[in-house]
């Protein structure tokens, strides 16, 4: 883990100050249905960035996943906008998707992660990525478990090899139960989606005030709070994410991230706005 960036107070718990987070439906959310969150969908990643910007005003938060990518597309689609955004703690959570086509080759998805993993870091930003989970009849990825266990053989070597920082849901015995999975038995449940972010926070060693079994509602924002927060976000994101022309998520190739550019966690940019869009991820996939 670096060092606190200059200018961190000692009430600083962690030296982080951007998210980005990168992956398919597990890193957007899906399962984890909310309102009151970005596209409706809160997710492991808001719940920590929720518990990240607690101790730091200055924190933002991106989040480029969308559902129903292979490993391929996700890099494809996000990782130049994400190394534009400059984080320095960016996480990438994918192969899901791959893994349970018929012939997917772990081997193959490892030669795509690794020079993903080398470009993450080269900035000097923590770097996260995920071993998939040992998740038995709870989902559908159980039925390819021994691909799983040699994809996340794959994923421990690049970490270890690069720097990177392993979210070992292989190692959660909390998600063999089903109550941690979404009725579909593919995605986490809501209760599995703040599992997940616990066991994110203690691999980061931040303090935090998640636990297991008992999910922290969203907290609700007073009008100067949200005011603020816009104002934050139009003027130290939004409006030089659109001056370098980062509004690559089109219509016509169905990309649509929920967070396409790094914004406060509790100052959401207003929905429906025709510059900055209204942020609702497309309907289908996994």
């Amino acid at each position: 883990m670096s060092d606190p960036p200059a200018g961190a107070g000692p009430e600083s718990r962690h030296p982080w100050r951007r998210f980005v987070a990168l992956g398919d439906s597990f890193t957007e959310g899906m399962g984890d249905p909310e309102p009151r969150s970005m596209g409706g969908l809160r997710g492991w990643a808001d719940r920590v960035a929720e518990e990240l910007s607690t101790s730091c005003q200055e924190f933002a938060y991106g989040n480029l996943a969308v559902r129903g990518l292979l490993l391929r597309e996700v890099v494809d689609r996000q990782l130049g906008p994400a190394l534009e955004l400059h984080p320095d703690l960016v996480s990438l959570q994918a192969g899901g998707n791959d893994l349970i086509h018929p012939g997917a080759d772990p081997d193959k998805l490892a030669a795509i992660l690794e020079p993903t993993v080398e470009a993450m870091g080269a900035d000097g930003a923590t770097v996260l990525i995920f071993v998939g989970p040992d998740s038995g009849r709870s989902t559908v990825l159980g039925l390819f478990r021994a691909k799983v266990a040699i994809f996340n053989e794959n994923v421990r070597s690049i970490a270890e090899h690069h720097g990177a920082v392993v979210a070992d849901l292989w190692a959660m015995p909390e998600l063999h139960n089903p109550l941690m999975w979404n009725e579909d038995r593919l995605h986490p449940s809501s209760l599995g989606h703040h599992a997940v972010a616990a066991m994110v926070l203690d691999t980061l060693n931040v303090d935090h005030s998640l636990k297991l079994m008992e999910p922290k509602v969203l907290p609700a924002q007073n009008w100067r709070q949200a005011r603020s927060g816009d104002l934050l976000w139009a003027r130290d994101y939004a409006v030089p994410w659109v001056l370098r022309g980062l509004r690559h998520q089109s219509g016509s190739d169905g990309f649509s991230a929920k967070r396409p550019a790094p914004a406060p966690v509790f100052g959401n940019p207003v929905f429906g706005n025709p510059v900055f869009g209204n942020a609702v991820p497309p309907t289908g996939g996994t």
